[in-house]
């Protein structure tokens, strides 16, 4: 599949924006990046400002990820015969790719969105909620719980941040939560899942 220039600008801008930061990245950096004459305004061709490669990015990866949740909820349902715990793992093994996938976006929203919160907003709405939402829906479908009354959102929110922590931390610290592999991860995230399944709902917060 042949890739197009627009498609390479917005590639290694991200991949600039991640490694050297938004601020500290050219217009001419990023035309060399993409395979253009560096300054020659060949980026002024398909984009307006380097803002808006960046706003491109991160609405691609928006379009990317609803279209992955719709896959993940259909294809789990080829996998309801397979034994919970097994669901649970490949579930929670999504999750930590999801954000392998995602770290230079994620490395660019804590160093620089800061100052464009509409983007930020735009990644909240577009990304992370779909994500913890898509979570919630796939416990809630899983048979073993078709009769519970669980607030799936909020284990959702439990769930999904423990893999996000998890992947922050190795990312951010270069080494996991008290070196515990990923294997184990894994495992403990199952364990939590499995207990779901004999547990009696909390009650409701005042």
């Amino acid at each position: 599949m042949t890739t197009s220039t627009r498609e390479r600008i917005v590639a290694e801008s991200l991949r600039l924006f991640a490694d050297r930061g938004y601020a500290a990245t050219s217009v001419a950096e990023i035309e060399a990046a993409a395979g253009l004459s560096p300054g020659a305004g060949g980026l002024y061709r398909h984009f307006r400002s380097k803002e808006e490669v960046l706003s491109s990015a991160i609405r691609e990866h928006i379009e990317r990820t609803r279209k992955q949740v719709d896959a993940v909820m259909e294809l789990s349902k080829s996998f309801a015969e397979r034994p919970l715990d097994t669901r649970l793992r490949m579930t929670c093994q999504a999750g930590l790719a999801k954000m392998r996938e995602e770290q230079e976006l994620v490395r660019v929203l804590f160093r620089d969105l800061d100052q464009f919160p509409h983007l930020v907003a735009e990644m909240r709405e577009g990304i992370v909620n779909p994500l913890y939402d898509g979570i919630a829906r796939w416990l809630a479908d899983q048979p073993e719980f078709e009769h519970s009354d669980e607030d799936w959102p909020a284990i959702a929110a439990i769930l999904g941040g423990a893999v996000i922590n998890y992947w922050l931390t190795n990312e951010s610290l270069y080494e996991p939560p008290t070196r515990i592999n990923e294997d184990r991860f894994v495992a403990g995230w199952v364990r939590l899942g499995l207990g779901l399944v004999s547990s009696e709902p909390a009650p409701a917060a005042p």
